[in-house]
């Protein structure tokens, strides 16, 4: 078994892997209330695999978050706790992006979608919207854009008129009120957002590429674009497991 984590600026995703990738156990804790007392509490579950657990690794873009709980699962569970850029990437990929300014779950999705034949984007719905290139097994470097939710966030906070608003799909684009007006514009404003990038992308380097969703609201968008997708909404989980249980 596998304990594998992605510690993200909103929300840090815990999951318990077999070694044929199953996910026996998905945890999803909020980064901001990170306390020992509360990783304590909720990593309950996982200390009665301790013995079976042969393996730990996290991509994290939150050091202090990171620390903690490498603390608590070092302590606890007596096993070594690895960050993915302490691990040698250079099977998975070559790049010519310094890897210390890419944020390891982009570099754990990149390695998730690689196959050494294809060319992908993926596209993250995090805190911040990122789009990575990867031709081949090769690693091109990416975009980063506002977050949905955070965007949503900003404009409720300094907008005095516009209330706090839980995103989701629309199929009209002109709304009818200040609500249906506001998630049709981040709606379809993140859709013209995603298809022009894409289109840029392939303009520039000449290439075709599948597009892989992943993150809390790729399901959102998998039909709306124009062009098609895959939603893997574990992608940064997986490519952590292929680092592990590669052979190379």
């Amino acid at each position: 078994m596998y304990l594998l984590g992605d510690i993200g600026n909103t929300e840090i995703k815990i999951c318990l892997v077999n070694s044929n990738y199953k996910i026996l156990k998905k945890m999803i804790l909020k980064t901001n209330s990170i306390s020992y007392k509360y990783l304590d509490y909720n990593f309950s579950f996982f200390l009665k695999y301790s013995t079976k657990i042969q393996k730990i690794l996290f991509s994290s873009v939150v050091p202090i978050a990171f620390k903690k709980i490498k603390l608590l699962i070092s302590k606890k569970f007596k096993k070594k706790v690895f960050e993915l850029k302490e691990i040698n990437i250079n099977n998975f990929i070559q790049t010519k992006v310094n890897k210390k300014q890419v944020g390891s779950d982009r570099i754990a999705n990149t390695i998730g979608a690689i196959n050494n034949k294809e060319n992908f984007i993926v596209v993250d719905f995090g805190t911040a919207t990122t789009f990575d290139v990867i031709i081949k097994n090769k690693y091109l470097g990416g975009i980063i854009a506002p977050g949905i939710n955070l965007s949503l966030k900003t404009l409720s906070k300094k907008a005095y008129l516009i209330p706090k608003i839980n995103f989701s799909k629309v199929k009209k684009v002109i709304g009818t009120n200040t609500s249906s007006a506001v998630k049709s514009g981040f709606f379809w404003g993140y859709c013209g957002l995603i298809n022009n990038i894409i289109k840029l992308i392939s303009r520039e380097t000449n290439k075709s590429y599948k597009i892989i969703l992943t993150g809390g609201l790729s399901h959102l968008f998998k039909n709306s674009l124009n062009v098609k997708t895959l939603i893997k909404k574990d992608l940064t989980i997986y490519g952590l497991y292929k680092l592990l249980n590669s052979k190379n």
